[in-house]
């Protein structure tokens, strides 16, 4: 079984703003800067040969590449939040693609859950034992953190990656790159 996800990796200048924002971090573990990403989706664990029909699926996928902006921080939860993240500036393209991307794997068989699709880069996650006075730190960091600004970078392709979970947080392996039209791929 492979745990994978499809996503955008950010270029370096905007990792670079990404670490800045989580410099004062008050509680919570720090993503590391080589995990830093925007999930377009989860496939979760699945057999290899199902991840190769994705795979497949995903490369025959044609969209434009387009500009990425991040703007502002964010928590995701209600009383007790899991993470702090940058959001991502609306942009209708970034949305047409993640359709496309879910209607790939699902055509390819798999069956992912329906979410409400919000993008966003995660900084930081939080145990299920932070504390309140904890929690009441991150939202003041996440309000100071409003004026956050990154990019705009070009989405220039996305990416299958394998995700691995470890005691020291997980690691990723980009399986497969896809390149946007008239984009330029990092690899």
């Amino acid at each position: 079984m492979i745990r994978a996800f499809v996503a955008i990796f950010p270029p370096d200048e905007v990792v670079g703003a990404l670490v800045a924002a989580q410099a004062g971090l008050p509680a919570g573990r720090a993503v590391e800067p080589e995990n830093l990403h925007l999930t377009l989706a989860f496939l979760g664990e699945n057999p290899e040969p199902l991840l190769e029909d994705v795979h497949f699926a995903l490369e025959a996928i044609r969209a434009p590449a387009f500009p990425l902006a991040l703007a502002g921080l964010g928590l995701m939860g209600d009383a007790r939040p899991r993470s702090l993240h940058a959001e991502v500036a609306p942009e209708p393209r970034l949305s047409a693609l993640r359709d496309k991307v879910v209607q790939a794997a699902r055509g390819a068989g798999l069956r992912l859950e329906r979410t409400r699709y919000r993008p966003h880069v995660t900084l930081a996650r939080f145990g299920a034992g932070v504390a309140p006075e904890d929690v009441e730190r991150a939202r003041a960091f996440a309000a100071r953190g409003a004026g956050f600004r990154a990019g705009p970078f070009d989405a220039a392709a996305f990416h299958l990656v394998r995700s691995q979970l470890g005691r020291a947080g997980p690691t990723y392996d980009t399986l497969a790159t896809y390149p946007l039209a008239g984009g330029r791929a990092l690899v």
